[in-house]
């Protein structure tokens, strides 16, 4: 009896560990992946930086000179670290409540409600130069929304020619775009457990308060994952700079501030001054920046995350 017990014992460690090989195996495609495709241009992103390289001469080594010009002497440096956090943050937030309010809506059993996800989530799609072109015509000094508050006796103004009102036009813009934070509400709304529901309404609860207390904190996960992908997407923004400021061409991204984001300078150092030491060093603290936000997002998310089950992960 003994033996046959460590038979089928040493059987299921042979099979653990040939599951552990395949296992292995299976993902070195993906390690692959990330090694050549993330972690070895990270590593020459940085190694560019501690050079001075001014194309198409020859790379000389300056050390940490790059980055101490970015953070002493360099004023569209600090400007875009600003407009990109505010943008981001002023996005994400308008964003998150926006994709929640429509999901619950359409959450909804509604008449054509397929055609109105599909209206909702198609904006995602669009070709982002299209969007902005589009947008650009409705805020434009005599588009249709100055048409509208000229009517009510307000002054016009080119939303996004104006420094105080381009990056919340922007925001607007993007929270328009955020069709698919709809959706994947949506298919979180969808497994919220309806027996959790059933028992706070037998309890006397009304509907804001079963949003709030049972909705929410089911929806949490969901919420964590589309303020994570919202973040580092509109970290990255750019489309509106080119657009907008004639590509950086002769120095005119120094027309309005508020199209100076990190990923324009960058653009702009590297590609247009040619000077790709100084733009891979802003390349590299935008890395840095990026990750300093998701890192305080994963550790403040312990104290607000809730699993069914009670499991923290």
């Amino acid at each position: 009896m003994q033996m046959a017990k460590k038979s089928t014992k040493h059987r299921l460690g042979n099979m653990d560990r040939q599951e552990a090989r395949d296992a292995k195996l299976f993902l070195l495609p993906a390690f692959g992946g990330l090694l050549f495709l993330t972690y070895l241009p990270l590593a020459a992103v940085f190694g560019i930086s501690l050079f001075e390289w001014r194309v198409p001469g020859d790379p000389v080594f300056a050390g940490f000179a790059n980055y101490r010009f970015l953070f002493t002497e360099d004023f569209f440096f600090w400007t875009s670290i600003r407009v990109t956090i505010q943008y981001a943050f002023l996005s994400v937030g308008l964003s998150m409540v926006y994709s929640m309010f429509i999901a619950v809506l359409l959450n909804r059993k509604l008449p054509g409600r397929a055609a109105f996800r599909t209206i909702f989530y198609l904006p995602f799609i669009i070709p982002a130069m299209a969007t902005f072109l589009s947008w650009s015509l409705l805020l434009d000094g005599g588009g249709i929304i100055n048409n509208i508050i000229a009517a009510f006796g307000g002054d016009r103004t080119h939303f996004l020619h104006n420094n105080s009102t381009i990056i919340p036009s922007l925001a607007i813009i993007a929270v328009w775009t955020s069709g698919n934070l709809v959706v994947i509400n949506m298919a979180g709304l969808g497994n919220v457990p309806r027996v959790y529901q059933e028992a706070a309404e037998i309890d006397g609860a009304n509907s804001w308060q079963r949003f709030w207390r049972i909705t929410i904190p089911c929806m949490t996960p969901i919420i964590f994952y589309n303020m994570l992908i919202s973040l580092v997407a509109n970290m990255q923004i750019l489309v509106p700079s080119l657009l907008f400021t004639g590509g950086g061409q002769a120095g005119a991204g120094t027309a309005h501030e508020s199209y100076l984001f990190m990923t324009f300078i960058m653009y702009r150092t590297g590609f247009i001054n040619g000077l790709m030491g100084r733009a891979s060093a802003i390349s590299f603290i935008f890395f840095v920046l990026i990750g300093i936000f998701t890192a305080i997002l994963f550790l403040t998310s312990k104290s607000w995350l809730f699993y069914e089950g009670g499991d923290p992960r």
